[in-house]
């Protein structure tokens, strides 16, 4: 359970999480696949924080930069990027904003995000411009970021590669 160890877990090791993670979506959107299910719960922690992302039974190699479900299929909303949520169009840049709410987990050592609110409640705040606040363990250069995964248009989000850019000037940052 991560609240009951968060205090051993420093800032730096939360971005140290966050970059491994980072890296192994970079190899994903390098190989044009999309995960669809970017979440805390996936991500297996091992000995030293080594991270590595598990669950890919939601995973898609892309053909066209767009992956479209019929409505059967259940979403996660709460980890899901506007655009899948209203039209069930999946990219790369969905992962990034499901990226975004990792790292909230992350910074907020597992709180589930929108809390108190529903799904449908959750979506139409969303399409109204709210976002997730940040979390008050959270260095406002993270959060900086996370904002930039929760960009409205997808197009506007960074890509994974860009993402492990900004990271790794935060840490240095908070470092120096």
């Amino acid at each position: 359970c991560m609240s009951t160890r968060h205090r051993a877990l420093s800032t730096l090791h939360l971005i140290s999480i966050a970059c491994q993670v980072a890296d192994g979506m970079t190899y994903l959107e390098e190989q044009h696949i999309v995960h669809r299910d970017l979440a805390a719960r996936n991500i297996l922690v091992g000995d030293n924080l080594t991270c590595k992302i598990a669950d890919f039974g939601l995973a898609r190699l892309l053909k066209d930069d767009i992956y479209s479900t019929s409505g059967s299929t259940k979403i996660p909303v709460k980890w899901t990027a506007p655009e899948v949520a209203n039209y069930r169009t999946y990219s790369l840049k969905s992962d990034v904003w499901s990226y975004g709410i990792l790292l909230y987990e992350v910074f907020t050592y597992g709180q589930t995000p929108y809390e108190g609110m529903t799904n449908q409640e959750t979506i139409q705040q969303i399409s109204m411009g709210y976002r997730l606040p940040r979390p008050s363990t959270c260095p406002p250069e993270i959060y900086g970021v996370m904002l930039e995964c929760w960009k409205g248009n997808a197009e506007e989000r960074p890509t994974f590669l860009a993402l492990r850019e900004k990271l790794l000037l935060a840490e240095e940052s908070l470092i120096h």
